[in-house]
C-alpha cells in the first residue's frame, strides 16, 4: 500500500493529514497558532508557526502508525492565499507575513489600477485590484517599509515559505500564484507587463508550476527533523479553495462547489477561461493542468448565522450545552418550522462588506420587512435564506458568464446542514451534495495532487474519480424552488435601492 501526506497551512492552524492511496486518512494532527492585529485593519502571521506547526503536525502524523517513511510516496501542500513572505539574501523572514485578510492596502489599490489600468487589469489577471490581493501588500511594503523592501531577495505565498522549508526550492503553482495578482492567468505565467508597470523585479518570484508537478523533494536536515524520508516529492499543490476543489472532485465541467464557512465560496471548475469583464468574481488557474476555475465570494456567510447566535441565541447555546448537542442543530430546527420566505423577512448578509456580485465595502447588513409578528425563528431563517440567495447571486454571474453547474457539491460548517443543502439546491436548481471525506477538503485535495505527482494516477480528474465518494445528496424540489423564485426576485432589488444609504451611513 502506498501513502500519500497532505498539508494544508490554514488561518487558524495547519492540518496534516495522510492519507492511504484510495484515500482513507489514517491519521491526522491540527497544530493551531495565534493571528496579530497591532492596528486596526491589519492581520499578520509569524510565518515560523506555520513551520513549526507543519513539523509537529508531521512529527503527530507519523508517530504510531506503524508503515515505513518509504511508503509515503508524495506530500502535497495547501494553504491559506495571498499572504506575503518577504526573504533576505540569508533566506531569513524580514518582516511577519501580511495574511490574506489585512485590509490596509486601499491606497495600493488604486495605485495599481492607475499604473496598470483597470480594463488591462482584468484583461492580464483575470481580477480587479482589492486589498487582499498580495501585490497590494508588496506595494504598501515598498511605499511604507523600503528599508524592509530592499532587503527582499525573495516573495514567496504561505504554503511556499513551508515548501521552501521542506525542500530548499524557491516555486508556487498556478492556482496560489493566480491570488497574487501578478499571474498572466490566460498565459499561466508572470505578467512581465504587469511586473513592469508596477516595478517589481521578476526576479524575486519563484518558479511556478502546475499543481501535480514535482517541485523539490525531501532534505536530508527536514527528514531527520521529522521522520520523512529523505528524497520524497513534494508537488505543486494549491490555494485553499483550489484544493477543496480536488477534495470534493470539482474538476470537470459542470462541477462546482459551495461552501459555507465564515465568509460563502461558490467555486466552480471551466476547460476554457471565462473572464467576467465587470470583476464581479474571480477567475483563476485551478489545480488541474490546464484549466481554470471560477470563484464567487459571499463575505459574511456563516459569519452571519454566527453573529445571531452569539447575539440573540444565549437559550439555544444553553439548552444545547445540557443536551450535549450544536447549538446550530437547535437553529435549524427552528427555521424549519418557517415557511420559505420567513413570513415575508429579508436579510441581506453584508455584516463586513460584499465581493460578489457588489464589490462594495460600504455595505452593511439588514433586515427588511421586520414587524411585530416575526420571532427569532423567523429571523434565523431570514439569515440562512439571505446568505443563500447572495451565493445564488454568485452563480447567476457564472451562468452570465456561460459556465454551466449541474452538480454541486457543499463544503464547510454549513454544508453539513440538510436544511441550508436544500436552500441551495431549491435555488440553484441542481442536486446539492456532501462527500464521504467532507472533513479532510483541502488536505485530501493537496494529497490526490501528489498521488499524481507520484504516479500512482495518471491525471487529477482520474484520481478524484477513484476516490471522492459522494455521500447524501439533496435533490430540489420544484415547488420550493418557485416560491423562492418570487422571494429572490425581490431581494435582488434591495441593495441597489439602498446603496446610496450605505455610502451616506459610510461617510457620517
Amino acid at each position: 500500500m502506498s501513502y500519500i501526506l497532505g498539508i494544508d497551512i490554514g488561518t487558524s492552524g495547519t492540518k496534516t493529514a495522510l492519507f492511504s492511496e484510495n484515500g482513507k486518512c489514517v491519521s491526522a494532527a491540527v497544530c493551531g497558532y495565534p493571528m496579530d492585529t497591532p492596528k486596526n485593519g491589519y492581520a499578520e502571521q509569524d510565518p515560523a508557526d506555520w513551520a513549526g506547526a507543519v513539523t509537529e503536525g508531521i512529527k503527530r502524523v507519523l508517530h504510531n502508525i506503524g508503515i515505513h517513511s518509504n511508503e509515503i510516496k508524495g506530500i502535497g501542500l495547501s494553504g491559506q492565499m495571498h499572504g506575503l513572505v518577504m526573504l533576505d539574501k540569508d533566506d531569513r523572514v524580514i518582516r511577519p507575513s501580511i495574511i490574506w485578510c489585512d485590509q490596509r492596502t486601499a491606497k495600493e489599490v488604486g495605485e495599481i489600477t492607475e499604473k496598470v489600468g483597470a480594463e488591462r487589469l482584468i484583461e492580464i489577471t483575470a481580477n480587479p485590484a482589492i486589498t487582499g490581493f498580495t501585490t497590494a501588500k508588496i506595494m504598501w511594503v515598498k511605499n511604507n517599509e523600503p528599508q524592509n523592501y530592499e532587503k527582499c531577495r525573495h516573495i514567496l505565498l504561505p504554503k511556499d515559505y513551508i515548501r521552501f522549508i521542506l525542500t530548499g526550492e524557491y516555486a508556487t503553482e498556478v492556482s496560489d500564484a493566480s491570488g497574487m495578482q501578478l499571474l498572466d492567468i490566460p498565459n499561466r505565467c508572470w505578467s512581465d507587463e504587469v511586473l513592469n508597470k508596477l516595478g517589481i523585479d521578476k526576479a524575486l518570484l519563484p518558479k511556478v508550476y502546475e499543481s501535480p508537478e514535482i517541485t523539490g523533494r525531501i532534505t536530508k536536515q527536514f527528514a531527520e527533523l521529522t521522520g520523512l524520508a529523505e528524497g520524497t516529492i513534494v508537488v505543486g499543490g494549491a490555494g485553499d479553495n483550489a484544493a477543496a476543489a480536488v477534495g470534493t472532485g470539482v474538476v470537470e465541467d459542470g462541477k462546482a462547489f459551495t461552501t459555507i464557512g465564515s465568509s460563502g465560496v461558490v467555486f466552480a471548475h471551466t476547460d476554457n477561461i471565462s473572464i467576467d469583464k465587470k470583476g464581479r468574481v474571480h477567475t483563476f488557474c485551478c489545480a488541474v493542468p490546464g484549466c481554470w476555475h471560477v470563484m464567487g465570494v459571499t463575505q459574511s456567510a456563516g459569519l452571519s448565522l454566527k453573529w445571531f447566535r452569539d447575539n440573540f441565541c444565549q437559550s439555544e447555546i444553553e439548552t444545547a450545552l445540557n443536551m450535549g448537542t450544536d447549538p446550530y442543530f437547535l437553529t435549524d430546527k427552528e427555521a424549519e418550522a418557517v415557511p420559505i420566505g420567513a413570513n415575508r423577512l429579508l436579510y441581506l448578509p453584508y455584516l463586513n462588506g460584499e465581493r460578489t456580485p457588489h464589490l462594495d465595502p460600504n455595505c452593511r447588513g439588514a433586515f427588511v420587512g421586520l414587524s411585530a409578528m416575526h420571532k427569532k425563528r423567523d429571523m434565523i431563517r431570514a439569515v440562512m435564506e439571505g446568505v443563500s440567495y447572495s451565493l445564488r447571486d454568485c452563480v447567476e454571474v457564472m451562468r452570465e458568464m456561460n459556465i454551466g453547474v449541474t452538480d454541486m457539491m457543499a463544503c464547510g460548517g454549513g454544508g453539513s446542514s440538510p436544511l441550508w443543502r436544500q436552500m441551495l439546491a431549491d435555488l440553484y436548481g441542481c442536486p446539492v451534495k456532501i462527500t464521504e471525506q467532507s472533513l479532510e477538503g483541502p488536505a485530501l485535495g493537496a494529497a490526490l495532487l501528489a498521488a499524481v505527482g507520484a504516479g500512482i494516477y495518471s491525471s487529477v480528474p482520474e484520481a478524484c474519480r477513484a476516490v471522492v465518494r459522494p455521500d447524501k445528496t439533496q435533490e430540489p424540489i420544484s415547488a420550493n424552488s418557485a416560491q423562492y423564485e418570487k422571494v429572490y426576485a425581490v431581494y435582488k432589488k434591495l441593495y441597489p435601492a439602498m446603496k446610496s444609504c450605505f455610502d451616506d451611513l459610510a461617510a457620517l
